[in-house]
C-alpha cells in the first residue's frame, strides 16, 4: 500500500458554461499494488481526468460527490491497482453560464498604396465571421469584433497578411473561436484619363432653349490601363435637370453623372454646376 498524488484535469464542460477552475487540482489517494506497477505509474499516469458531465449543481454551486469521481478514477487505473482511500470528500467546480454568438469581424487597417496602384476590388477576410462565448453580460451589445491594427505602406503587390483579432480586457470570460484572421487583396496599377463629355439638359418646356457655360465637362476616371483605352466619351452621360428651377430662381444649374460604365475605380466630375441662360422660343 502506498499513498500518492494525481494532477487533476477537468473534461467535458457542459454545454452553456464556461470552466473557471476548481477547489483542488490535486487529488491524495491511498493505492494497493506491487511496487514497480506502482511506481511505472506514478512516471506514467501522474494524471487524471474528471468529467464534469457528472456534475451536480445546486442553485449555482457546481460539485462532484466521492462516490462519484471515485469511479472515474478507478476507471483509469491499471486492472492490478486498488484504490483504497482518497482524502477529499467532495470537488466544487467553478462553472460560469455563457451564451454564444457569431459576429462579423472587421479589419483594422491602414492601407498606404504606392503612387499609381490601388486596391482591386475588396479585401477579403477568412474567416470573416467568428462566434464568441461569455456571459451575456459581456457580449449581449457586441455587434462587430475588430482586428488588432495592421498598417501597411506603399503597396504595389498582391498581399496576405495575418493579423490577431482584437480582445477588450473588459470581456474576461469570453473566449473566441478564432484567434486569428487572414487578410488578402489583390493591387493592381491604375491609370488616370479625362473625357470630354457634352452636357445634356432634360426635362425643360419645350418652349425654352437653354444654354449651359460651358455645354461640355470634363469627367476624371481612374482604373486599369486595359479598361481605360477601351473607354469613349459616350459611355459616360451628364445632365443638368430643369426640376432644379421649380422651387425657385439659382444662378447655377446642379450637374448628375446620370451614367457610367462598369469596371472603374473611380469616376467623377471635374465641376459639379454650369452657369446658363434661358430664352424662350
Amino acid at each position: 500500500m502506498s499513498t500518492t498524488s494525481f494532477d487533476l484535469e477537468y473534461v467535458n464542460v457542459p454545454e452553456g458554461y464556461l470552466f473557471k477552475g476548481a477547489t483542488d487540482n490535486e487529488l491524495k489517494v491511498k493505492l494497493k499494488a506491487g511496487g514497480f506497477q506502482l511506481l511505472g505509474f506514478n512516471f506514467k499516469h501522474a494524471k487524471v481526468s474528471i468529467d464534469l458531465a457528472d456534475a451536480l449543481q445546486k442553485d449555482s454551486i457546481f460539485y462532484i460527490p466521492q462516490k462519484v469521481y471515485r469511479k472515474q478514477v478507478e476507471r483509469q487505473l491499471s486492472t492490478s491497482m486498488s484504490l483504497i482511500d482518497i482524502e477529499t470528500d467532495t470537488l466544487f467546480v467553478g462553472m460560469l453560464a455563457v451564451i454564444s454568438k457569431k459576429v462579423p469581424v472587421k479589419p483594422n487597417v491602414e492601407v498606404n498604396m504606392a503612387t499609381n496602384y490601388l486596391l482591386d476590388g475588396k479585401m477579403e477576410i477568412q474567416p470573416d465571421s467568428i462566434t464568441i462565448t461569455g456571459p451575456s453580460k459581456e457580449i449581449d451589445t457586441i455587434k462587430v469584433v475588430r482586428t488588432n491594427k495592421l498598417t501597411l505602406p506603399d503597396l504595389d503587390a498582391d498581399f496576405s497578411e495575418t493579423v490577431d483579432i482584437y480582445k477588450s480586457k473588459d470581456l474576461k470570460n469570453t473566449k473566441y473561436s478564432d484567434n486569428k484572421v487572414e487578410l488578402t487583396a489583390k493591387i493592381a496599377r491604375f491609370s488616370e484619363k479625362v473625357f470630354e463629355v457634352t452636357i445634356k439638359t432634360v426635362h425643360f418646356p419645350s418652349n425654352i432653349d437653354v444654354k449651359t457655360f460651358p455645354d461640355k465637362v470634363n469627367v476624371l476616371c481612374k482604373a486599369k490601363l486595359k479598361r481605360l483605352k477601351k473607354l469613349e466619351a459616350s459611355d459616360f452621360e451628364v445632365i443638368a435637370d430643369y426640376g432644379q428651377l421649380k422651387d425657385g430662381n439659382t444662378d447655377e444649374l446642379q450637374l448628375e453623372l446620370r451614367k457610367k460604365p462598369s469596371g472603374l475605380h473611380s469616376v467623377k466630375l471635374e465641376q459639379n454646376s454650369v452657369e446658363y441662360i434661358l430664352n424662350k422660343k
